[in-house]
């Protein structure tokens, strides 16, 4: 996998993205990523990427012609299966939504920031809007970086255990259950006795019990959303 991601400021991703999993998936050359700085695509002299929104109002907007540049530029090399932009008004990112861009095999992630893009880069060439949340952020840094992790985490190859992201919380809308680790006696508390029983069977029943109480409990949506799959 390819991802491209287009940002005014690349040292935000810079940490983010050379640790960890990440860093590793890279290492073994499962995905390569690549950090496009905006202001290098800018033909202003101060290389300016923003400029005041018609109409009036507070904030700035990015400009359409740097980001069309660095686009057009990417795109003579690279057929992309989406341009994601980063925005509030996105669909909410999701478990869902991670699985199905790790399919793809090169994407495009455009970081709003600002009061966001000029309205059009989103007609002509954004294919899919995303939010992490409904709160507001300094930029869409952040929000890539949480996207690129979400998705790399899933491409074969990169855990050393294959199927912990199959048993993700999220994954089958149902929380994880809870987890525990050596030793079986910790300060009074003892791991339940049926995790260290050897009965497999009964230590996924107990898991999938588990998972649903926690979901019904945390989470109605989800336990409601995990029912209507379940009768469906």
């Amino acid at each position: 996998m390819r991802i491209d991601i287009i940002t005014g400021l690349p040292s935000l991703l810079e940490s983010p993205l050379n640790d960890s999993i990440v860093k590793r998936s890279q290492t073994k050359g499962i995905v390569e990523i690549h950090l496009h700085d905006l202001r290098d695509y800018s033909t202003d002299k101060h290389k300016n990427i923003d400029d005041y929104a018609f109409g009036g109002g507070a904030g700035m907007v990015m400009s359409a012609e740097p980001i069309a540049t660095c686009i057009d530029a990417l795109s003579e090399n690279c057929a992309y299966d989406e341009v994601i932009y980063t925005t509030p008004d996105g669909d909410t990112f999701n478990q869902r939504t991670a699985n199905r861009l790790s399919t793809f095999k090169n994407l495009i992630i455009l970081c709003g920031h600002y009061k966001g893009v000029d309205q059009r880069i989103r007609d002509k060439y954004i294919t899919r809007e995303i939010s992490i949340g409904d709160y507001v952020l300094s930029g869409g840094e952040l929000a890539a970086a949480v996207i690129t992790d979400a998705v790399v985490r899933l491409l074969p190859g990169v855990l050393n255990d294959e199927t912990s992201a199959l048993t993700d919380t999220f994954q089958d809308d149902l929380l994880a259950p809870p987890v525990y680790t050596r030793p079986a006696e910790w300060r009074g508390m003892e791991v339940p006795p049926i995790l260290i029983s050897g009965n497999g069977p009964a230590i996924e029943t107990w898991r999938m019990d588990k998972a649903m109480e926690r979901t019904k409990e945390r989470r109605p949506d989800l336990w409601e959303k995990f029912n209507q799959q379940s009768e469906s």
